[in-house]
Parts: C-alpha cells; sequence; structure tokens
C-alpha cells in the first residue's frame, strides 16, 4: 500500500521571490547579460581583422557590417530567444539539456523523436562546455588588452594580468556567488551606461550611421562582396555569443525580467555601441586596431579597461556557473557519474559549486590562454561552439513545438527557415576557421559526448547485470516471513535505485550477519524529468504488502535541480506509517558499493569498457553525494564485470 506524504503547502519556485519586477531585472542585468554584454569589446575588431583585413573601414563595409550585426541580435536574441525559445520553459528552468528532457517528459521515453532530441541535448550541452572553456579566456584577454591601448608598450604585461584574473575568479568559486551577486547588477548597469555614453557622442557626431540599420545595407554588401560578406559572417556571430543564457538562466529571475531587461536596457545599449563604433571607423580607419577602447576618451581609458575586467570577471561567472548547473542536469538525467555537488548558499538552490568541474574548467582556460595568447585568436575558435549550440536549441524547438504544442507545418518551417537558415550560415563562415582553431570546441565536444554517451550505456549494462544479482523484492520478503531472521534494535537504512529488486547489502546483511533490523527502510531517489518536485508531492510509502515486519519502501521523487538529500527525505516521512515510527537521526545507512571489472561480456567496445571504470572510479562517494552522516554509514561490496 502506497502512502503520499502530507501537503506541506504550495513550493515555491526559485524564479518566484518577494522581490520586485525591477529587482529581478536588475538581477538579470547582472547575471544573465554578461555574456552578450562584453560582445562589443571583441566583435567589431575581430571583423575587420579576419584574412588580414578582409572587411575594409569604407562606407559600404561598415553599413554593411553594422546592418549584420544588428539585424542578427534581433533575429537572434530580440525574436528568437525572447520571443519564442523563453516559452519553452520545463517547471521555470530552461537551457538545452532542460528543453531535452521537457520533450522527453511530454512525449514519452520510447519515442524516436525523444531519443533524437536527447542526443541533440547531449551534443548541445557538449558544445557549451566547449563556450565555457574559451569564453573565460576570451573575455579577460580582450578586457585586459586595454593595457595596450592605455600603454602601447605594456603588451608583455597583457598575458600575465589575464591569467592571474583567470587564477583568482577559479580560486573564488567555492566561496559561490551569492556574497558578491548583489554587485553583479549595478556593475553591469554600469557597464551598460557606459557603452551609451562611448557610443552616443560618436553616432551625434556622425548620424548617417543610423542608415546602417536598414536590412537594404546587408543586400549591397551580400551584393558587391559576396565571400568577404560569408567570411564575415563568422565574426558577427561573435556579438550574438551568450544568447544561449537567457534561456539557461531564465529559472532563476523568469521570464518576464529577462525580457525587460533587454528591451530597456541591453539591446538599446549594444545597438549604440555598436553604432557608435562604426561611426568611429568611418571617421578614423585606424581604429579598426581596437575601436571599442578608442571609442573613449583618452583620460577614461584607465577606468574603462577597469570596469571591463569586472565585467568580463562577471560574464566568466555566468558561464562557468552555467557549467555546473549543465553538470548538475547531465547527473540527474543519466549522462554523467555523481559528481560532488555543494550548495554555496542556504537560500537559491541554483547557487552549486562542482570542484571536478571548476578544476577542469581552470586547466582548460590556461591551456588556451597560453596556446592563443590573444582574444583575436581565440576569436578563430569561438564560433563553432555558439553556432552550433543555436542550431540544436532551434531543432529541439521545432521538435517540441511540431509534437507538444501541435503547431501547424508551415509555422515551424517558417521559423525553421528564418532562425535555421541564418543560423546555419553562421555555422557554415565559422567552418572555414576550423584549421585555424575551430577544431577545438569540435574536439572538446568530442570527447564530452563520448563520455556522456559510454556513461549512459554502462549504466544501462551494468543495472541489467546488477538486476541480476539482487533478485526480487518481493521473493525476499516472502523468503523474511517464511524463514524469520534474527531482529536486533534500530534502523536500517539501504539507498537503492528501486522497489524492484533487493539492495545488495540487505541481503549480504541477511546472508552472511543472519540479522535484520527492527526498522528496515529501503530509499530510492527517483530524478524526474522536471527541475522541481512539490514538496507534497516528494515521499510516497509503500508497506510492501505486509504491515507488521518492518520492512518498508520509501520513494522520493525530486528535480533535476532538487538536492539529493536522505537523510532529510527520511526525516519528512516520519510517522507517515505506523512502520516509520523512528528515530532518524539514529539510523544507520548501508551502502551496496560494486566494483566493476572489465570482463568479456558484450554490449562495449573494450575501449568504452575501460572508460566507464575510470569514470566509476573517479565518482563521487554516495555517501557524500546523498549527504549521509560518516559515522553512520556502512559499505558493503560486490563485484560485476562489464
Amino acid at each position: 500500500m502506497a502512502v503520499p506524504a502530507a501537503p506541506q503547502g504550495n513550493p515555491r519556485h526559485p524564479a518566484v521571490r518577494n522581490a520586485s519586477l525591477a529587482g529581478l531585472a536588475l538581477g538579470a542585468i547582472g547575471v544573465v547579460f554578461g555574456d552578450i554584454g562584453t560582445s562589443p569589446l571583441y566583435a567589431m575588431q575581430t571583423v575587420f581583422a579576419i584574412d588580414g583585413n578582409l572587411v575594409k573601414p569604407t562606407p559600404a563595409d561598415v553599413y554593411g557590417v553594422i546592418s549584420l550585426v544588428f539585424w542578427s541580435i534581433t533575429l537572434i536574441v530580440s525574436i528568437k530567444y525572447v520571443v519564442f525559445i523563453l516559452r519553452a520553459d520545463n517547471d521555470g528552468e530552461g537551457g538545452i539539456m532542460a528543453l531535452a528532457a521537457l520533450i522527453r517528459e511530454r512525449l514519452g521515453s520510447r519515442s524516436r523523436r525523444v531519443a533524437v532530441a536527447m542526443v541533440l541535448g547531449v551534443v548541445g550541452a557538449s558544445l557549451f562546455y566547449g563556450d565555457s572553456l574559451i569564453t573565460p579566456a576570451i573575455s579577460v584577454l580582450s578586457a585586459t588588452e586595454g593595457i595596450e591601448v592605455v600603454a602601447p608598450g605594456a603588451h608583455s604585461f597583457v598575458l600575465p594580468v589575464g591569467i592571474a584574473i583567470v587564477v583568482v575568479l577559479f580560486l573564488v568559486q567555492r566561496l559561490g556567488t551569492h556574497r558578491i551577486g548583489r554587485l553583479f547588477g549595478p556593475i553591469m548597469m554600469l557597464w551598460f551606461l557606459v557603452l551609451v555614453l562611448t557610443g552616443l557622442p560618436h553616432i551625434v557626431a556622425r548620424p548617417g550611421i543610423l542608415r546602417g540599420l536598414s536590412p537594404s545595407y546587408i543586400v549591397s554588401f551580400v551584393a558587391q562582396h559576396p565571400f568577404t560578406a560569408f567570411i564575415s559572417m563568422g565574426a558577427v556571430v561573435l556579438a550574438i555569443t551568450g544568447a544561449e543564457a537567457l534561456y539557461a538562466d531564465m529559472g532563476h529571475f523568469g521570464r518576464r525580467p529577462i525580457r525587460m531587461s533587454w528591451f530597456i536596457v541591453v539591446f538599446p545599449a549594444l545597438t549604440i555601441n555598436y553604432l557608435g563604433q562604426g561611426a568611429l571607423i568611418l571617421d578614423t580607419p585606424a581604429a579598426i586596431s581596437n575601436p571599442f577602447y578608442l571609442l573613449a576618451p583618452s583620460w577614461s581609458r584607465i577606468p574603462l579597461v577597469v570596469l571591463a575586467t569586472f565585467a568580463t570577471v562577471i560574464a566568466s561567472q555566468a558561464v562557468i556557473s552555467g557549467a555546473f548547473s549543465v553538470s548538475r542536469q547531465a547527473v540527474r538525467l543519466g549522462f554523467l557519474p555523481h559528481l560532488t555537488v555543494r550548495h554555496t548558499s542556504k537560500e537559491e538552490s541554483g547557487q552549486i559549486y562542482v570542484p571536478a568541474v571548476n578544476w577542469l574548467l581552470f586547466a582548460g582556460v590556461l591551456v588556451l590562454m597560453l596556446a592563443f595568447r590573444s582574444s583575436s585568436k581565440l576569436a578563430t575558435a569561438y564560433g563553432l561552439a555558439v553556432t552550433g549550440t543555436l542550431i540544436l536549441t532551434t531543432t529541439l524547438f521545432l521538435i517540441l513545438a511540431g509534437s507538444s504544442w501541435h503547431w501547424p507545418g508551415w509555422r515551424l518551417i517558417l521559423v525553421g527557415v528564418v532562425f535555421g537558415g541564418v543560423e546555419l550560415t553562421f555555422f557554415a563562415a565559422n567552418l572555414t576557421k576550423v584549421v585555424h582553431g575551430g577544431w577545438l570546441p569540435l574536439l572538446i565536444a568530442v570527447i564530452v559526448v563520448t563520455v556522456m554517451m559510454t556513461w549512459q550505456r554502462g549504466r544501462r549494462l551494468i543495472t541489467g547485470r546488477r538486476v541480476e544479482a539482487e533478485g526480487q523484492l518481493t521473493d525476499f520478503v516472502e523468503e523474511i516471513r517464511k524463514h524469520p531472521v534474527p531482529r536486533v534494535p534500530g534502523t536500517a537504512v539501504f539507498p537503492h535505485p528501486g522497489k524492484e529488486t533487493t539492495p545488495l547489502a540487505l541481503r549480504a546483511n541477511t546472508d552472511f550477519n543472519h540479522i535484520l533490523h527492527d526498522h528496515v527502510v529501503i530509499i530510492s531517489i527517483q530524478s524526474e524529468n522536471v527541475p522541481h518536485i512539490a514538496p507534497d508531492e516528494q515521499v510516497t510509502v509503500d508497506d510492501l504488502g505486509y504491515g507488521d515486519d518492518g520492512i518498508v519502501h520509501l520513494a522520493v521523487r525530486v528535480g533535476f535541480q532538487d538536492e539529493q538529500n536522505i537523510p532529510a527525505a527520511l526525516r519528512k516521512a516520519v510517522g507517515m506509517t505506523p512502520e516509520l515510527e523512528l528515530e532518524p537521526d539514529e539510523a544507520f545507512y548501508f551502502l551496496s558499493r560494486i566494483t566493476i571489472e572489465q570482463g568479456s561480456e558484450p554490449g562495449m567496445a573494450n575501449w568504452r569498457k575501460r572508460l566507464f571504470i575510470a569514470l566509476v572510479h573517479n565518482a563521487a562517494s554516495p555517501a557524500v553525494y546523498f549527504k549521509l552522516p560518516e559515522d553512520r554509514t556502512v559499505v558493503m561490496g560486490s563485484r560485476i564485470d562489464l
């Protein structure tokens, strides 16, 4: 008999806070828009630097580039993400893994479209990891390169200063962003104000630059210089980096604050600054060397370098935090082994620190900075990760809109052609940069996809063989009733994937120790395809058919954004049935630890078996992952061949 938990009030999603809409919008400015907000540092400079200044500082080329930048931001960010993609929320949460999980939830796990969606989600997450490596490196370097504008002879200081900033950035991750998060909004508001103040005077001085907002200049640019326009698209895409953050961070702030921040503050500021850079280049063609810093008066460039450094650190922080969140979602969806996840805020469940991911990113960012040594060289590696994620998000959105929202075919085709066509052009343009560094995000994606798919496959094989060794739980309960074993005082808790089979630790306890505790609780954490589970729907108790043997099963449903805390779940279940009249703080926890050895069993190539076993050895301890008390946790082992 299953007993649902008693209602405990309505859940409150992280995006639903007591803060005002204006407060949430300010917070969104500080976190969501850090990456795209710092794109003016390097986007225009990269466009005019490609292939030895292939794009010239002439009126035709400048107007064409400005028009490309403006309409790329308008179509991809303002319309696609802000208007359409933000509608695809998974219980208020966003991001490509959450979108794939939403499709699986709506269509059922056996649909072929769901299988395709999950693979696309994995590939998109893998590309995001590449973005997470490149963003801190290119953002920090682009900021510190302002030193050269102020002091042309200080080139040798750029890289060491950038590395020092990155070292500090990753060292402080363990402290959590909540301590400095309230500073992010005001700093980024100041940043966007500076974007306006530096760009506006040049627009006033040369108002003709406003003609660049007309899409007709894109047509003429493409008609006159088709090859140049195509190649420039590979750099123009840098103006929309960070667009995915609009979607990924939706759960922290909500759809409406993000939209309000974008249209009132961020979009106008970016447009004004890019127009200002275009006007400056027309007046002073030599400014293509660094149009962002040269917008500002000479006296203000040192403070601007400092402010830009703060802004790029915030942009880097946002993408690093995003990598933590994506990693946790991948674990919950079964594509990565259990990782140690530390919550850095008592109020915000989304603020987490994943040590393994942090130090892997840190090592990768350092390698990139030392290998490429400048933001312009790193920009050649940047576009593929961004454009690949854009295309995959569009594809998943169309699958959701067609199968779950029942959009008519003509609407799907229209959206796919408009957004997909632009994004495929971006992607094709960036393919030309593969040999010049564009291979890097592809290599990272291949490695991450291989790891994720190997873990998922190996986990399924081990689960099947483990089920054979465990035997049916109902048979075990019947055997205990027919042939009772001595009972000892206390409560024994056995974490286990489900109630169909018997925990190996429980079977070993009765087979070798010939005892059973008075209270036996088999507890299963069920990770759902939604970010959060309401408190009154989290816990269900099953007495397994008998109410007098002291053996119960406790099912705990969690979303992939919720904490998996077994002792807390046990405390919540106390008193729900007579068998659960126990003292949870005195319970002992028995873990079934399986040693996996490489064997000759079919199902995986030998190299994938070795990779899977290596991942198992480096997975977080279940005792840590499930928040079990060390002094009351017993590990009992067994072996399974893969």
